[in-house]
């Protein structure tokens, strides 16, 4: 019974994460046009920095404990190729988040380097993967 009540828990964190993961990018895409200094960038400042420590990394953390965890109670997982493409996935999930986390902190210095389309593209990064990582878990396909 226990199982079940931790995958419901990893499910959220996952959701959670998600969620801010898609906004983020959306968020720096609006970042990118505002003038440094301004009252648009200095407000966006407070909401990137509030999601990404806030929502972002904890809904992360709480991922990685339950996702362990429930390797723990089901070893046998580690066996099955959908779940080396699910941890593949989650590996470039997690350098993502890192690249996120890197580019808050060049707008919160106003150091940002890159176009509102590079934000547009990044934004798809996230989305694409969770898709596989969908499909890798739910339909399970013959690698």
């Amino acid at each position: 019974m226990i199982y079940v009540w931790i995958k419901a828990f990893h499910l959220i964190a996952v959701i959670a994460w998600m969620a801010g993961m898609l906004y983020l990018p959306r968020l720096f895409v609006y970042h990118a046009g505002a003038k440094p200094g301004s009252e648009l960038s200095e407000t966006l400042k407070i909401m990137e920095r509030r999601l990404l420590r806030g929502i972002i990394n904890p809904a992360m953390i709480a991922a990685w404990l339950f996702g362990i965890w429930l390797l723990i109670k089901n070893p046998a997982l580690l066996h099955e190729p959908f779940m080396h493409v699910k941890l593949t996935m989650i590996i470039l999930m997690q350098i993502i988040h890192a690249l996120l986390a890197r580019y808050r902190r060049h707008f919160a210095e106003d150091h940002n380097i890159h176009t509102a389309r590079f934000y547009r593209i990044l934004n798809e990064a996230p989305m694409l993967l969770i898709v596989i990582i969908v499909v890798a878990i739910i339909v399970r396909p013959h690698f």
